[in-house]
């Protein structure tokens, strides 16, 4: 064994492991303190990554609750403003049916009608223009997809969410095929004998009938007109004419496939073609053409993008034009180099201005709703009826007819309200209720798999702690015992 005076090794390897024991402790005392395994970036870099990126996650998810939560807010109140304008329709309804009873109404009882229909129309119109989630206007037409047509006899309808805006040139409008009316002609002239012998006519639309008897008071002229009052009475959406021949043609005021009547005559051949026999009429046709190039669905004169469509989903117009008057080259070629069906007509100019919300953590995880214009102009719109209404904001009770065809719009608000209503109701209880929950379970699961990696194991932590604190008292105890060891040289050289 030998002695040294000049290096204490055994001192400086004492030395050595107190310091490292120091530090050791120092760390334990560290993560105790804060809860954290991980303080600094060499605690684990990798971990230290993954913690960060988690974090990150966890803040953003923190925020999509909220924004769906305050979305859902905003729906609750888009929704509470519809409920009103439903009660008005609701009230509107009942008093365009007090003014359709004529038989006992008078003047000024159809102006008091006619008045608090007006009112209603204001109240409904404010409720466009005033309700507000914070200073954001919700239901005046600012917060859906708008859209603008150009062309004779096409009309721009609606929009949804999903149908892209339109560029600067618009969405070419080509038709294949015009809708039409149901309709009979007769085959046979009504003469002046028959309806001295009293011609029975009866037709049946929508579950409702009406029939009329000629008498020798009547011409064919008179006849005809009084099978029309008839038919109105009776609520039939019919309309009769005599041609110069006398022969009469009855068609259904609404266009398409579905619309459709049954009718008869005592004569064959002055409608029904058997005497007395009970037909249904033929048919109309639905509008067949393509918006944008991207097929789409005819329903009467409305012609709707189809659902998955690149373009045009769910965006949707009228063509009311008399036969196909197109522009353009009927034999235009696609960019495909394939000729264009149907004949082009007009463009659809369409603006997306549907409200989107981000329910997410992370980019482009947004949805978004369009808020129907409430306002009295926009509802009820594109109706076809006899007094020329063309909106809620034109209904008019002073007149039976009138009455009527107020009905036809008013029934129309109260399904576009009612749908945009069920459509609100859908999106907060499906799409931002189910968000919710979906994130409060990612948001707890990420939270657990962050404190995972970050929380510090206190008992575990403790138990190092203790081993550490240990190991440095007894450290600190050698040390001192290894600086005492060179004095036993001085006994050789005493």
């Amino acid at each position: 064994m030998s002695l040294r005076i000049n290096h204490n090794t055994n001192a400086l390897s004492a030395h050595r492991n107190l310091t490292e024991n120091n530090r050791e402790l120092s760390r334990s005392l560290e993560k105790l303190s804060s809860g954290l395994k991980i303080n600094h970036a060499s605690d684990g870099p990798a971990a230290l990554v993954i913690s960060e990126q988690m974090r990150s996650q966890i803040a953003g998810l923190n925020q999509a609750l909220s924004n769906s939560e305050t979305a859902i807010s905003l729906v609750q109140t888009a929704e509470g403003a519809f409920t009103e304008v439903n009660r008005m329709l609701i009230n509107m309804r009942q008093l365009a049916i007090h003014a359709a009873n004529e038989g006992v109404n008078d003047e000024v009882m159809l102006h008091a009608d006619q008045q608090e229909v007006i009112n209603m129309l204001g109240a409904i119109d404010r409720i466009a223009q005033q309700t507000q989630f914070g200073t954001k206007t919700l239901l005046d037409g600012s917060n859906g997809a708008n859209g603008a047509a150009t062309g004779e006899g096409v009309e721009f309808v609606k929009a949804s969410i999903n149908t892209r805006e339109s560029t600067s040139k618009g969405y070419d409008v080509r038709i294949e095929q015009a809708a039409t009316q149901g309709k009979v002609t007769g085959k046979v002239a009504l003469t002046q004998d028959m309806v001295n012998a009293g011609e029975v006519f009866m037709v049946q639309e929508g579950g409702k009938t009406a029939t009329y008897t000629t008498s020798d008071q009547d011409t064919a002229k008179t006849a005809v007109q009084n099978l029309s009052s008839a038919m109105q009475k009776a609520g039939l959406q019919l309309d009769v004419s005599l041609s110069e021949q006398s022969q009469i043609e009855l068609k259904h005021e609404k266009y398409g496939s579905k619309p459709t009547f049954q009718f008869s005559s005592s004569t064959a051949g002055v409608l029904s073609t058997g005497a007395r026999l009970i037909e249904s009429a033929q048919t109309g046709l639905d509008v067949k053409g393509t918006i944008n190039g991207e097929a789409a669905k005819g329903d009467g004169q409305l012609l709707t993008g189809l659902r998955g469509s690149e373009n045009v989903e769910g965006l949707t117009i009228r063509y009311v034009g008399d036969g196909i008057k197109g522009i353009g080259d009927p034999g235009e070629v696609g960019p495909d180099g394939n000729p264009l069906p149907g004949i082009k007509v007009g463009n659809i100019f369409v603006a997306q201005n549907s409200l989107t919300f981000q329910v997410g953590g992370n980019r482009n995880q947004t949805v978004g709703i369009s808020l129907l214009d409430t306002s009295a102009g926009n509802l009820g719109k594109g109706l076809e009826n006899t007094s020329g209404f063309r909106s809620l904001s034109d209904v008019n009770l002073l007149s039976a007819e009138g009455a009527q065809n107020s009905l036809l719009l008013i029934d129309h608000a109260i399904n576009e309200v009612t749908t945009i209503r069920a459509d609100l109701g859908a999106f907060q209880k499906n799409t931002l209720e189910g968000n919710l929950s979906n994130l409060r379970i990612a948001t707890e699961n990420l939270t657990a798999a962050e404190s995972i990696i970050r929380d510090v194991d206190v008992a575990a932590e403790m138990a190092t702690f203790t081993r550490n604190q240990i190991m440095t008292e007894s450290a600190t105890a050698m040390l001192s015992h290894a600086s005492l060891s060179p004095k036993s040289v001085l006994k050789l050289i005493t």
